[in-house]
């Protein structure tokens, strides 16, 4: 019995992932409803002109969403599997440090913006990426922790 309740059982870097994963998804379907994304009819499939606000506060557009929900399906997939969920959210927040850097230094009325982000996206980019590595960096220690403990 223990066997069969060990092998469903999430591991906490799993639900981590499973969560994140889920919120993404959450944030992709928000994305495309009117009144929840303001502006809405001035959404445009990619590009900073994309007048499409997710709360009133994260520009967003066709592509944007489109990640979030590719973002949030690969997260629930790859939090079935510890190693799958700890590469999640390593590589996962590495991309969103990227991104924030990226949010830094294009300006956010260039033509190289093309996701497209705002200021309040690239705070947004910051949190997530040190929040979905330290989830990660945890999970890896408690994981590495309850090893030793066995031995």
């Amino acid at each position: 019995m223990s066997g069969v309740l060990s092998s469903t059982t999430k591991t906490p870097v799993q639900l981590a992932a499973l969560i994140v994963g889920a919120v993404f998804l959450l944030i992709g379907i928000l994305g495309f409803i009117p009144g929840i994304t303001t502006n809405y009819g001035q959404m445009q499939f990619a590009g900073h002109e994309s007048g499409a606000m997710l709360l009133g506060l994260f520009q967003v557009s066709i592509l944007h969403n489109i990640v979030h929900l590719v973002f949030g399906v690969a997260g629930v997939l790859l939090a079935r599997t510890w190693a799958g969920a700890r590469g999640f959210l390593l590589i996962g927040g590495i991309i969103y440090l990227v991104l924030w850097l990226y949010g830094l230094f294009v300006p956010h009325g260039g033509g190289a913006n093309f996701v497209p982000f705002n200021t309040a996206d690239n705070w947004l980019h910051l949190v997530l990426g040190v929040v979905m590595i330290a989830l990660g960096a945890m999970g890896t220690r408690a994981r590495l922790q309850h090893r030793l403990d066995a031995h």
